[in-house]
């Protein structure tokens, strides 16, 4: 499979998992706003990949009308999201050979009923403590997991802050995703309620805004092609 096969299929994916959390965030129930630092530990749940895949953070700023998620894959190293969640718009940070990129995505012109999920939830009885903080349980299900896995989220926090499952009436604090790299874990390390720098929400000035189809004619372009082939 070529470089740039594996970047479309990567950047198609982090894009589908935008468009398609984002969708609950317009009927949001009333819950208490959150503005501060969230801090994620992501594990690989084969222990057998925790060698090539060691952990790493996932780290989410909310000022509670945008938010802003910084992400790490060997693939394309950081990757910072910005998400205005009035506006329904999202910006994808990337740091490519070619330069620095805003790749755009607007939320509210795509079709959530295209990308069917693959999860699904059954509510467990009692509650667990992360943080200190009690969390409501429910157990998830997907064609690859080899067994239902439990995911904990807090009830008193909207879904927005980080929507990676729309089906979760909470903010999910433990919970799994599987990739094409294996089943990946996240888990609720570090809350703090502050007011974030509000230059952590904006686009920086020597990133060019793009729309996802005009980066990928740009990083597969022949002429960056055979850059990429000599490295």
């Amino acid at each position: 499979m070529s470089k740039a096969i594996t970047i479309h299929s990567r950047l198609s994916l982090l894009v589908i998992i935008l468009t398609t959390s984002a969708f609950n965030l317009l009927a949001q129930e009333v819950k208490e706003p959150f503005i501060g630092l969230l801090e994620y530990k992501i594990s690989a749940r084969d222990t057998s990949l925790k060698d090539f895949l060691p952990d790493y953070p996932m780290v989410i700023y909310s000022n509670d009308t945008i938010i802003r998620k910084s992400n790490f894959t060997d693939q394309l190293g950081i990757q910072v999201v910005i998400q205005h969640m009035v506006k329904n718009k999202s910006y994808l940070l990337l740091e490519a050979a070619q330069g620095k990129y805003a790749i755009q995505t607007d939320l509210n012109k795509t079709n959530s009923d295209t990308i069917p999920s693959k999860y699904t939830f059954k509510k467990k009885c009692f509650k667990k403590k992360i943080l200190g903080i009690k969390a409501k349980r429910t157990m998830a299900y997907h064609p690859d997991f080899e067994e239902a896995i439990e995911f904990l989220y807090f009830d008193n926090r909207a879904n927005k802050y980080n929507p990676v499952f729309k089906e979760i009436p909470g903010l999910p604090v433990k919970y799994s995703v599987y990739t094409p790299d294996g089943i990946l874990d996240y888990e609720l390390v570090k809350m703090t309620e502050y007011t974030p720098d509000r230059n952590l929400f904006g686009i920086p000035t020597d990133y060019k805004r793009v729309t996802f189809d005009e980066f990928l004619k740009i990083v597969t372009s022949p002429e960056n092609q055979k850059v990429l082939s000599t490295d």
